[in-house]
């Protein structure tokens, strides 16, 4: 368009701005208004951006603008309104028109303003016009809030949008055909930035507190600024090139070489050795032309080698929508001056802006303060300062605002939104892909930097990695994750930048997890399940039908109302005003297919029959003839009147299956209808729950999801590039596969005709000895394929389809091996015979009283496979029965299924009770001599409810003791005090199994005894002589003492709260959890009454809440007597006694008893007795700092017992903090 086709108006307009005379332009006296003149012009613009178009064409910003800008920057509101003219006329050609467009004259206008766009953009790569910008800049944020106006504010956010709209402007490649190290327009522009000073400002409106809200202005101009920038080599810039990437280059010109060499070869081979003008012509044989004959070929002979049938067609048409997406954006490298003043722009940046700024951004985006789309520049930040950190001078702090589980978190959900918007709006199908792919940089990074922190030579920075790692492979999502990028992958809306970075990603995550779990003994992660509730039951309307089979149940009922029902139906049958089109017979919504839902509309209709609803009934019954009119079920269309009649007769007095009916409750019957309407609308709705709980992670189960065929498609994509691919990409591509083939054991996935041409055209590659790694995994997957076709032929067919693991393994397995697997766990179908005899046998037991039906019929079928509840749901089918609870068994609720005492057998009972109640097992007597075999806490209500004995302590063992004997050391053995010292520890052991033995008969349900009642008495837990030994053996001497000092926590514990509950024993350390892993101290912890873990949930041994704090001591005192037997010191030395574990208030002053000071105990490894610690030397070491000390023993000839003090009571902390 040139400035004939230009507005007339719009020209004068135009010249009325000003001239340029030499490098000094002169402004007429109209020229601000001028400038608002095209202003307005530029608000009412039509859609075809005519007068952006003319103002381009005429190069009004060129010519008059930027002169103005520059020389008259001292008239403010000419300098305001110019740049704010300019700001109009630099906005993205995408934001003009909403949409690149597809009608071409307006795409041809959107290439128009694309053009004049980047004539600006060239035009601003001038020093002194960032320099105009720049000081006026400075100027305006050197005022304070209180002398700043809103003209000002309004000035600055223009100059920064003006900034924003320049940076913006795309690169022309017909144009720039520059290489890499050569100055673009981008790069021009970038230094003419870095001379104005611009980037300082940039990086003190990014630090500032007092410029917040310039925050997304300044993101979005420093992620245009680095647009075609790679983190790594911007980070590398300037520095000397290591053996590294240098050893690279020279393979990279190697095989370039080696390509070189073999294409001279190939074109030596095609010129024959002498000319000929005939050149000749050949028969190939076995391969055939259009007609039956071989084709003949006109060439030379080596010419046949590139021989294809496709020479000489047109390329096959690919229409746009299977078109791959094409690429975001193309990374170059820009001159080295930019690069250095890039690098050092980035590294300012992260010193002194990244950690507020990402902040200031992300509290922006979750209180939903930006606009749309702002999002990407904080991903794309995100992802590239994270990886110039790593790359430059890896310092965590720096980028420590990001560096969290939120920040995963917050990705995670774009990544998901992103996809979603994906499939919903597939017109910008593709832009949402180019989100997603920023996304998933971003946690790519993420993941880098996490790994990189293992690294680390400071061990706070490794034990943060350690908890990020932790807290990310807990949660299910995250795992979850790649798996679900890698199923929705779509070649067409997602570019292959996309797919190596997704490949790369999954494969940094796969290993990271690994070496998590090869580190850990046992992972526990997030596990969640869907569940589906049960619908709720609908009501039973007022005024509904009547009850199934009430017809054939009321015969004489059912004939006198079926007299009354013929009359009207004779009446409605010759109405010709009913219509059939406004009943539907059957149910759209239902799950069951319409063809089988016959048997349902009939009974429909007999429902109407018996509510006497006689119109419905026959509306129902025509319109049921249009939808089935298959086989006169419902009639043939030319039934007279008179044989419907007779029609719906059989209907009324037939039976049908049916769904079990609701139970009715009485208290709802006088609902209205809107309330059951609104029920049932409810019950359309698919009720789920999401039930979380935690598993052990299992790595080899995790990758065994990836064992689909839509990674190893996309793997296999990814590899048809192995040439444009770096050694990285198509060594995570290989490495995926890899684990598919040889750690799965699952080649047979990988089988397929595009990985076999992809072998092909490699082991043809003159530079395939660059790819080694390639090569050997063909070789092996071919082996194993070849391998696999002596056996089985049909592997060849095979190629053409991908394959999951089902169809791989019976590949692999043989044909049908999974039929057979399959139809083991599918129950057999019923034939007519089965179902004739089945039919036959219920109906020959179903009226014996006492006799289960179920089991009759599975007694006398000739087929013995059927189960229970494979019967009953058949008989259901088949209508013999209308609910499946109907079979139900009878349920033994507990306590009710009780036999009764009769008369003799309590005489019985009185009468052994008298007889053993001076013994000291009275309850052991009775068991042993009563007729009637009983539980034990059946007899022991009995005897209470008879009166023989009013609590139950009358029933317990007495304990035989003899004469006392003081606490001492008898035939080598510690003897505890109360304890018989001639008693063997063998006959303790005998009695113990007797004891065991008689609790093992009682109902686990009804014993009330619990675990400890033996040592509510009040003397110690005897400890079996076998498990004294294997504990002695064992050395357990450290974990006794921590049992035994968690007991009396626990014992203190629920003294002062006064209530109790399950306390778990958490063992912090490596010694403790091996005892606790020991089957000998899992049965010390049965003995004492401790409960496992029963749940999934639950990991640890809980102390039961049944436990009261003085059977909790006595059973301490028992484990130190086991602990100081174990230790053989001071033999001399009495064990601590029940007294001295009571509290103090409740300790019975004995004088023979010292009194009880807390004092710190010496280690229990320490050998030899030790020297009692007096109080001020107690006291000086806790104010030293040293080690806690368990356990404190007397010299030989102190005069004082060994005193426990009160345990100081364990912390544990979150492994977060």
């Amino acid at each position: 368009m040139g400035l004939d086709m230009m507005n007339c108006e719009l020209l004068a307009t135009c010249s009325a701005l000003g001239y340029l005379e030499g490098d000094v332009y002169h402004r007429e006296p109209d020229c601000l208004e001028s400038v608002k003149d095209l202003i307005r012009y530029l608000k009412h613009e039509d859609e075809t951006q005519d007068v952006r178009r003319q103002l381009g064409a005429a190069q009004i910003l060129q010519g008059d603008l930027l002169p103005i800008l520059v020389q008259h920057r001292q008239d403010k509101p000419l300098f305001d309104a110019v740049v704010r003219l300019m700001v109009n006329l630099t906005q993205p050609a995408l934001l003009c028109f909403g949409k690149v467009p597809q009608d071409p004259s307006f795409r041809h206008h959107f290439l128009q303003v694309l053009g004049y766009l980047q004539s600006y953009k060239e035009a601003f790569a001038n020093e002194k016009t960032f320099g105009v910008l720049s000081e006026t800049l400075y100027t305006l944020l050197q005022l304070g809030w209180e002398e700043r106006q809103e003209e000002d504010n309004l000035l600055i956010e223009r100059i920064l949008l003006l900034v924003r709209n320049v940076l913006h402007v795309p690169a022309d490649p017909s144009q720039e055909k520059h290489v890499d190290d050569e100055a673009s327009i981008h790069d021009r522009l970038l230094w003419a930035l870095h001379l104005s000073g611009l980037d300082d400002l940039l990086l003190f409106l990014a630090s500032s507190a007092a410029e917040q809200q310039w925050s997304l202005h300044v993101l979005e101009i420093v992620s245009l600024v680095f647009r075609d920038q790679n983190p790594e080599h911007l980070a590398a810039a300037g520095q000397a090139r290591s053996a590294r990437e240098q050893g690279a280059d020279t393979v990279e010109l190697e095989v370039l070489r080696q390509r070189e060499t073999a294409e001279k070869k190939s074109r030596a081979l095609q010129r024959s050795s002498r000319h000929s003008r005939f050149g000749g012509s050949y028969v190939v044989q076995g391969l055939k032309s259009i007609g039956d004959r071989d084709v003949v070929f006109h060439k030379s002979l080596p010419r046949f080698q590139t021989y294809s049938p496709d020479l000489g067609k047109d390329a096959r048409y690919v229409p746009r929508r299977r078109q791959p997406a094409p690429e975001s954006s193309v990374q170059r490298r820009s001159a080295l001056n930019v690069r250095l003043f890039l690098r050092d722009f980035c590294s300012e940046f992260l010193e002194n802006c990244y950690n507020r700024l990402m902040g200031l951004v992300k509290d922006h985006l979750l209180r939903e303060k930006a606009q749309q789309h702002d999002e990407t520049y904080y991903l794309w930040a995100l992802a590239f300062f994270m990886a110039f950190n790593r790359a430059s001078n890896f310092r965590p702090g720096l980028v420590s605002e990001t560096l969290s589980v939120r920040t995963f978190h917050f990705i995670e959900q774009n990544l998901t939104n992103y996809y979603e918007m994906m499939l919903t709006d597939r017109k910008e199908a593709v832009s949402w892909g180019r989100r997603m792919h920023l996304a998933l940089r971003a946690y790519q990074e993420l993941l880098a930097t996490v790994n990189r922190m293992d690294a680390s030579a400071d061990e706070a920075v490794r034990e943060s990695s350690r908890i990020l790692k932790n807290n990310v492979f807990y949660v299910m999502e995250y795992r979850e994750l790649f798996l679900t990028l890698f199923r929705k992958f779509d070649e067409t809306r997602q570019p292959r930048s996309y797919l190596r970075d997704l490949v790369e990603t999954t494969h940094l995550f796969l290993k990271m997890l690994e070496r998590f779990c090869r580190n850990r003994g046992n992972l526990m992660v997030q596990n969640k399940r869907r569940r589906r509730k049960k619908k709720p039951k609908k009501k039973a309307l007022p005024g509904a039908p009547a009850s199934e089979g009430s017809a054939a149940q009321h015969p004489e009922g059912a004939e006198g109302m079926w007299q009354a029902l013929a009359e009207q139906l004779r009446h409605c049958a010759q109405n010709s005003e009913l219509a059939p089109d406004s009943v539907v017979p059957f149910d759209a919504a239902s799950e069951v297919p319409v063809e089988e839902q016959r048997t349902e509309a009939m009974a429909r209709i007999q429902d109407r029959l018996l509510a006497g609803q006689a119109p419905e009934a026959l509306t129902l019954l025509r319109a049921a003839r249009e939808v089935w009119p298959e086989g006169d079920a419902f009639g043939s269309p030319e039934l007279s009147a008179e044989d419907e009649v007779e029609l719906l007769q059989h209907i009324f007095s037939a039976q049908f299956p049916r769904q079990p009916e609701p139970e009715d409750r009485g208290g709802e019957e006088g609902e209205g209808e809107e309330d059951h309407e609104e029920e049932e609308e409810e019950e359309e709705e698919e009720l789920q729950a999401i039930q979380v709980s935690e598993k052990e992670f299992s790595f080899l189960d995790y990758l065994k999801r990836f064992a689909c065929s839509h990674v190893v498609r996309a793997c296999v994509l990814l590899l048809k590039d192995y040439r444009e691919n770096s050694p990285h990409t198509n060594h995570c591509a290989i490495k995926m596969l890899h684990r598919l083939a040889h750690d799965l054991k699952m080649e047979a996935l990988l089988y397929h005709v595009s990985l076999f041409c992809l072998f092909n055209r490699l082991f043809s590659d003159p530079a395939s000895g660059a790819y080694r790694e390639l090569v050997t995994f063909a070789r092996y997957i071919l082996g194993k394929f070849f391998g696999l076709t002596e056996v089985n032929r049909k592997a060849f067919v095979e190629l053409l389809f991908w394959k999951n693991t089902a169809v791989a393994r019976e590949m692999t397995e043989g044909y049908g091996s999974l039929d057979a697997e399959s139809s083991n766990r599918k129950a057999p179908k019923w034939n007519p015979e089965e179902e004739k005899q089945l039919r036959e046998l219920y109906l020959a037991h179903k009226d014996i009283e006492g006799e289960d039906v179920i089991e009759a019929i599975l007694a006398r079928l000739d087929t013995r496979t059927r189960s229970r509840k494979q019967v009953i749901h058949h008989l259901v089918r088949l209508g013999l029965a209308d609910s499946v609870k109907d079979f139900q068994r009878p349920r033994q609720v507990k306590g009710i299924n009780v036999v009764l005492w009769t008369e003799d057998q309590e005489l019985e009972l009185h009468r052994l009770f008298e007889e053993f109640q001076d013994s000291d097992d009275v309850l052991g007597h009775i068991m042993k001599n009563i007729t009637a075999k009983r539980s034990r806490a059946r007899v022991v209500e009995k005897l209470l409810s008879l009166g023989l004995v009013t609590e139950r302590r009358a029933l317990y063992k007495k304990r035989q003791r003899k004469k006392p004997v003081s606490p001492g050391l008898v035939s080598g053995l510690w003897v505890p005090p109360g304890k018989d010292p001639l008693k063997v520890p063998d006959q303790e052991d005998e009695e113990e199994g007797e004891e065991q033995q008689e609790e093992e008969e009682e109902d686990s349900e009804e014993d009330e005894e619990g675990p400890g009642a033996e040592a509510a008495e009040g003397s110690p837990v005897p400890l079996p002589q076998s498990l004294r030994q294997i504990l002695q053996e064992e050395d357990f001497s450290a974990p006794l003492l921590w049992l035994q000092n968690c007991l009396i926590r626990i014992a203190d514990d629920r003294e002062e709260a006064g209530c109790t509950q399950p306390v778990p024993l958490v063992p912090l350390t490596e010694e403790n959890e091996d005892a606790m892993e020991s089957p000998a101290f899992q049965r010390l912890l049965r003995k004492l009454g401790m409960r496992p873990p029963a749940l999934e949930q639950e990991s640890f041994w809980r102390v039961p809440a049944q436990l009261s704090p003085a059977v909790l001591r006595t059973e301490a005192a028992s484990l130190a007597q086991a602990g100081l037997m174990e230790q053989e010191l001071g033999k001399e030395q009495p064990p601590p006694t029940l007294e001295a574990l009571l509290p103090a208030g409740k300790r019975k002053r004995d004088p023979r008893l010292p009194a009880i000071s807390e004092v710190v105990a010496e280690e229990p490894s320490s050998p030899g007795p030790q020297k009692p610690l007096s109080p001020d030397s107690a006291g000086g070491q806790g104010m030293d700092g040293s080690k806690d000390r368990d356990l404190l023993d007397s010299e030989p000839d102190s005069p004082e017992a060994p005193r426990i003090p009160k345990r100081r009571r364990f912390l544990i902390e979150d492994e977060d903090d």
